[in-house]
């Protein structure tokens, strides 16, 4: 492979900097003073295994997964699939957890239809004879996930000293900015955290050669300054493509194979797939010239680039993606290979857009947090990405789950289905599967993961309360405008919230009753006043219509008037509320009988038991800042 070494002052930072932060893994955490507000986690809570996980068939047990809630994962998505507009007609699920599958399965069909009849908005279908099954080794079109790997290279390249992403991209593509000079200023971290200021998209494919495409990019203006706002855009990774391939002299598809593929021994992720047979059809494109697409991207503009660019391009199956993300879980290892060092893997989950709204929270091309997709999965960690056929990749590397779920969303159009509901039927069960350890005994109160719902769990006093207090263990992960409460009220009709004192080890906060978001997945220790009258005392949860968390849960609800307990938790009256038993994996549900053991992520911020007695990579202390490369921002991770 041919290349050219680009290391200069501020490359030579970053890579000192990422050296810093892999030799700091060896060091404990100091002891932390009591914080004010909720634990949160960071990107040094995210742990790596002190030995690369391979992928391996195995039961919800010995991935510690509650498997009735395993087994939802492929009804839910099925019930997207029925007539007369479907989400989807194919799709192949793959869902594991510290690197045990627990579920891969596929459904539907990766060929029905023949074409799509624009005028009377109807799909047409193929000879049932022709239709072809969905298989678990289907071959699809990744989309927009394409981009993890061109920033997978990215990271390859920052470990080998090659480029610096606080460089201008000028200096790796000199007519960059020759038909405007207001992208003088752009890195190569503004690419990759699609902070440029370049427009979203423009028609590519119409242009008539490669020279052309790239110019027509360098010419449209900005809509923003670089730098100073967030807008997702497939300009950013083609441009990134082309600085990749100028740097090392090879086109973008050989050094996706000879940096990724061939190390992971990925045999079905490429570009321009051989076998078209083995391919999910998309999309029927007569405005392009190719009818029904099969075997070739559906993105236009990466089809008119050859089939090979930055933003779109690569097919892959459920168990070479899944292969990638564990990889990623690994710190940038898998079976002997070494990807990424640890400290650009850590980069992963970092948020290099702090400051500019959720929606823009990415690390080192990876999306942050997002519920719109993640669901119940989703943490201030959670990485993952979609794809605009219908594909969509998480991991959750507090809990180790991954969830791969690839589908041909487009075929026969675009304009069916939704957009990503069935992203969170899916996600939302693998969330619901990690156990959580009741604070005592087995049984905790859990409030639901309905949507557009309210939940209450109420405490009758035998008299009217007079100086009590009330005490519980609480556990919440929740979006944020989805809000518990705890409530006071004399007569069973007007309720007042009852103000909380929150507490974890090293974490102290107070509310006004409500509480919502991350809590850091721990068992908080919450104290309250009940005001004097109260003959009624109740836990609320309301959902709003779109996304979950992981949910609420309560337990050993005391209430006390001085010493004596008037009130133990033993007779609570539920609406909606269910006392659960997470530690006990059933087979109800599930494809087949599994058997599960006991469980639950300890708190971020201190080291977890790996299954089996393994022995973890230790992230780097709590409050070392992490350098911010697109804007040169630096933070704690605020645990």
């Amino acid at each position: 492979m041919q290349r050219r070494t680009m290391l200069g002052g501020a490359a030579g930072a970053i890579c000192s900097a990422l050296a810093f932060a892999s030799r700091a893994n060896a060091e404990e955490r100091p002891s932390m003073p009591e914080l004010t507000g909720p634990p949160t986690a960071g990107p040094y809570d995210v742990t790596f295994p002190e030995h690369p996980l391979r992928l391996r068939y195995g039961s919800c047990g010995e991935a510690r997964l509650t498997a009735s809630h395993i087994g939802r994962i492929v009804p839910e998505l099925e019930s997207f699939m029925s007539d007369p507009a479907p989400s989807f007609p194919g799709y192949t699920v793959l869902a594991a957890r510290h690197g045990v599958v627990v579920e891969h399965r596929a459904g539907g069909h990766k060929l029905r239809y023949e074409s799509w009849d624009e005028a009377t908005k109807t799909a047409v279908e193929l000879p049932e004879d022709q239709w072809e099954e969905a298989e678990k080794d289907t071959v699809y079109d990744l989309a927009s996930i394409s981009k993890l790997f061109t920033a997978t290279v990215t990271g390859h390249f920052i470990d080998e000293g090659l480029i610096d992403l606080k460089s201008p991209v000028v200096e790796y593509l000199p007519d960059f900015d020759s038909s405007d000079p207001e992208k003088s200023p752009i890195t190569l971290g503004h690419l990759l955290c699609h902070t440029s200021g370049m427009i979203a998209f423009i028609n590519l494919y119409d242009k008539p050669d490669e020279q052309a495409r790239m110019e027509a990019i360098y010419a449209y203006p900005l809509r923003r300054p670089p730098g100073s706002g967030y807008e997702y855009s497939d300009l950013n990774l083609i441009v990134l493509g082309k600085v990749l391939e100028a740097v090392a002299g090879q086109p973008l598809d050989e050094l996706v194979t000879e940096i990724i593929c061939e190390p992971l021994g990925l045999k079905d992720t490429g570009y321009n797939p051989s076998e078209a047979g083995r391919t999910a059809a998309t999309e029927f494109q007569p405005w392009t010239g190719r009818g029904m697409v099969r075997g070739e991207v559906h993105d236009e503009n990466a089809w008119a680039f050859g089939g090979v660019a930055g933003h779109a391009g690569v097919f892959a199956t459920a168990w070479d993606l899944a292969v990638f993300g564990q990889m990623i879980l690994n710190g940038g290892r898998y079976r002997g290979a070494e990807i990424l060092s640890e400290s650009t893997a850590r980069l992963v989950f970092t948020d290099q857009n702090a400051g500019m709204g959720e929606s823009a929270a990415r690390g080192l091309g990876w999306q942050l947090g997002q519920r719109w997709y993640m669901d119940a999965m989703s943490s201030p960690v959670t990485v993952g990405h979609t794809g605009y056929t219908g594909t969509s990749i998480v991991l959750d590397p507090l809990a180790g789950t991954l969830l791969v779920l690839l589908t041909n969303r487009v075929h026969p159009t675009r304009n069916w289905g939704t957009a990503s509901a069935y992203r969170r039927a899916a996600s939302r069960p693998m969330g619901r599967a990690v156990p959580v350890r009741p604070r005592s005994g087995e049984y905790a109160w859990f409030a639901g993961q309905a949507d557009d719902a309210t939940a209450t769990l109420t405490a009758v006093l035998p008299t009217a309360s007079l100086d009590a207090e009330a005490s519980f263990a609480l556990w919440y992960d929740t979006e944020a405008t989805d809000v518990a409460a705890l409530e006071a009220s004399p007569d069973g009709e007007a309720w007042t919230p009852v103000p909380l004192d929150l507490r974890t080890e090293d974490h102290h906060w107070e509310t006004d009753g409500r509480f919502s978001g991350f809590s850091g997945r721990q068992w908080i220790k919450a104290g309250a006043q009940v005001p004097d009258g109260t003959m009624f005392l109740r836990w609320r949860y309301t959902a709003d219509p779109a996304y979950q968390g992981r949910g609420v849960y309560v337990d050993k609800v005391k209430v006390r008037e001085g010493r004596a307990v008037v009130h133990d938790g033993s007779a609570l009256v539920a609406d909606g509320w269910e006392l659960v038993r997470d530690l006990r994996s059933t087979a109800a549900g599930a494809r087949s009988a599994r058997r599960g053991g006991p469980s639950g992520r300890r708190p971020p911020g201190r080291r977890p038991a790996a299954p089996g007695g393994r022995r973890t990579r230790r992230s780097a202390p709590a409050r070392r800042a992490c350098t911010a490369w697109c804007c040169g921002r630096t933070r704690g991770r605020g645990l």
